[in-house]
């Protein structure tokens, strides 16, 4: 947990684009939003400043409430829910529709910066390199709910596959939902059956093209 940013910060933040999360400051105030974990410098010319998920969390903070100031690496998004028994529930629905909604716009912008034709309808790099987390961004941003000790709900798994996830739900209803937001999502989804088990699951990977 990092201190919480200045009144002057504040401002920053507050005063960023509303889309794409760009900040305007001098080169000192940005570079203390940066050491702050809420702030990154984009490494392409004209270098410049945007918000990290946790910059984005605090701007969208209730007034009063306290925000999350976690420091966020500048291709990190938040931990999304990948559904487990272990799995701790939020205190706060609210607040956590919050910070998934703030982490799926920050993600959609580092598609934008990172993708070398600016897209945003595809995964970027990031996503390839953390699969299970970026797969189940896009699930929870959508308003699945991911499953948890007392409730059913979808569940994300690694694979031996280098480049997909398993993808389970409840039923046939939840798996075909699930197919259809991360197809939405710029991933490509396949429903197959675990030869032991029987089980229906989805293998997707992160569509390129």
């Amino acid at each position: 947990m990092t201190r919480p940013p200045t009144a002057a910060q504040r401002r920053l933040i507050d005063a960023a684009d509303p889309v794409t999360g760009r900040l305007r400051g001098t080169d000192a105030q940005l570079t203390a939003l940066v050491r702050q974990g809420l702030a990154f410098r984009h490494p392409r010319p004209p270098h410049d400043h945007f918000l990290t998920p946790a910059g984005q969390r605090i701007r969208e903070a209730e007034p009063g409430a306290p925000a999350r100031t976690d420091p966020a690496p500048a291709n990190e998004v938040f931990a999304a829910r990948v559904g487990g028994a272990h799995e701790p529930v939020p205190s706060s629905a609210a607040a956590r529709l919050r910070e998934v909604r703030g982490a799926w716009q920050g993600l959609l912008e580092l598609r934008r910066m990172t993708n070398p034709d600016g897209a945003v309808d595809r995964p970027c790099g990031w996503e390839r390199g953390h699969l299970v987390r970026a797969a189940a961004l896009a699930l929870e941003a959508a308003g699945h709910r991911s499953a948890t000790a007392d409730t059913d709900g979808y569940q994300v798994r690694a694979t031996p596959q280098p480049d997909a996830v398993a993808v389970y739900a409840p039923d046939a209803a939840a798996l075909a939902a699930c197919a259809h937001t991360l197809e939405r999502a710029g991933w490509q989804p396949g429903e197959y059956t675990e030869p032991r088990t029987r089980r229906r699951y989805l293998l997707a990977s992160p569509r390129r093209v």
